[in-house]
């Protein structure tokens, strides 16, 4: 039994490196193709895609693992199929309003970024969100199979069929491009939609049931999670989104690829992170907290450690590696913006349970107060210091605000501890 989990978490971080490394090369690929000036409308038009999604969909995936563990131990088949008909159809809703709104914004986006050429890609990007809409539901049903193993292999396909269709398109333009990524995008959820279908009729198939006295915690449990999920990720998007509107366009092709280290040690977690949602959800339910305590802090000691021998190492390999990836040009512009996100990129790392810890113990919206902290720290400070620095203010403004989230994550997670534990240590 130990040495088929041991298996699972392997191939689980072999498909998300995988997959971190497939999404590396597309911006390789799409920064040597397109040039600087049209990879930077490429990104701008793939920030402002992800941000509106991020912003009019529904985070209802952490609701199908959180109630789904819930039903499946309690064998509540019907609930349970209940939450996968409602979290699909909110996917889809989802999707299909973020793209409703970026067909609305294409025709004057250019206007606000100070460029042309960029309403045609915009419309065609504007199909992405509702193609990707059912992903998060199929990847649900293979995690509640415990099949997060497959999850990662998953998410290397997704990302080698983007990349495929990005690399073809980028050969003839930009627009093109984009006409791929959306393709890439669309199998991709066709091959995890079909894995994932599979998954969930693994489980019993009995006729949906109304979730009952659940219905208001899990609405509540969505609507959390969304805002939640969105702050998480908005800084990333809306920061590149903003980022031509106070700087040159080119500014944002370097901010864009300065995230390289950002991107490179979130994926580092990511399979860490799914095994600590799946198994820190269980031992929680169960009533196991110091179990879910002990797990918590090996992640932190140990990436701590990590950090603390990479993290040196390659602030002073920044521009020998910005140069091989990307050319002279990024190596010149976009090094120091790089070493500063690799120093919140390292924090982000060792406070990478955050994103999933809140989901486990049914709290999420306190990733609410603390991200939205953290956004009220940020947008002003891009603003300011981006219209100076362009890139290199970007990336100061995302560590000064990932100071602050880590501070203010550090006195939860003291709170929250002495709260579940606590009460286990004294006598009954």
């Amino acid at each position: 039994m130990r040495s088929r989990v041991l298996r699972r978490r392997f191939a689980t971080a072999l498909g998300v490196y995988v997959a971190t490394a497939l999404g590396l090369l597309t911006t390789v690929v799409a920064t040597r193709e397109l040039g600087t000036g049209d990879y930077a409308r490429f990104v701008a038009i793939v920030a402002a895609t992800g941000f509106l999604q991020l912003l009019l969909d529904l985070t209802v995936e952490e609701a199908l693992v959180k109630y789904g563990f819930r039903y499946a131990t309690a064998q509540r088949w019907g609930r349970l199929r209940r939450i996968f008909e409602l979290a699909l159809a909110f996917k889809l809703l989802g999707g299909l309003l973020a793209g409703v709104m970026l067909a609305v914004l294409a025709p004057f986006i250019g206007s606000i970024w100070g460029v042309d050429d960029v309403v045609v890609p915009m419309l065609v990007a504007a199909t992405i969100p509702l193609l990707q809409s059912p992903e998060g539901v199929a990847g649900g049903a293979v995690i509640l199979r415990g099949r997060y193993d497959v999850r990662g292999a998953l998410l290397a396909v997704s990302m080698g069929l983007r990349l495929a269709g990005v690399g073809i398109g980028a050969f003839y333009g930009l627009t093109a491009a984009v006409v791929g990524m959306a393709a890439g995008q669309a199998l991709a959820t066709l091959v995890i939609s079909v894995v994932g279908l599979a998954a969930f009729r693994r489980f019993p198939q009995v006729p949906s049931e109304p979730l009952g006295d659940d219905g208001r915690a899990v609405r509540r449990f969505v609507l959390a999670s969304t805002v939640a999920s969105s702050l998480v990720s908005a800084r990333a998007t809306l920061g590149t989104a903003l980022m031509p509107v106070v700087a040159p366009i080119e500014q944002t092709a370097y901010y864009r690829n300065a995230q390289a280290p950002a991107t490179g040690f979130a994926a580092l977690s990511s399979p860490v992170r799914l095994v600590l949602l799946t198994e820190q959800t269980r031992d929680f339910e169960a009533g196991r907290y110091a179990q879910m305590y002990a797990m918590l802090r090996r992640y932190i000691a140990g990436t701590s450690t990590l950090m603390l021998v990479a993290a040196p190492v390659l602030w002073l390999l920044m521009p020998f590696l910005m140069g091989v990836l990307y050319g002279p040009d990024f190596r010149e512009h976009a090094s120091s913006a790089a070493r500063l996100i690799l120093v919140a990129a390292a924090l982000e790392l060792i406070w990478g349970w955050t994103k999933s810890f809140p989901v486990s113990i049914g709290r999420p919206a306190l990733r609410i107060w603390v991200q939205a902290a953290e956004i009220a720290i940020f947008v002003p400070l891009l603003l300011v210091l981006a219209s100076e620095w362009g890139a290199t203010g970007g990336a100061a403004a995302t560590l000064v605000s990932t100071v602050v989230y880590c501070a203010l994550w550090g006195v939860l997670l003291a709170r929250l501890r002495h709260r579940h534990l606590v009460p286990e240590a004294l006598p009954s």
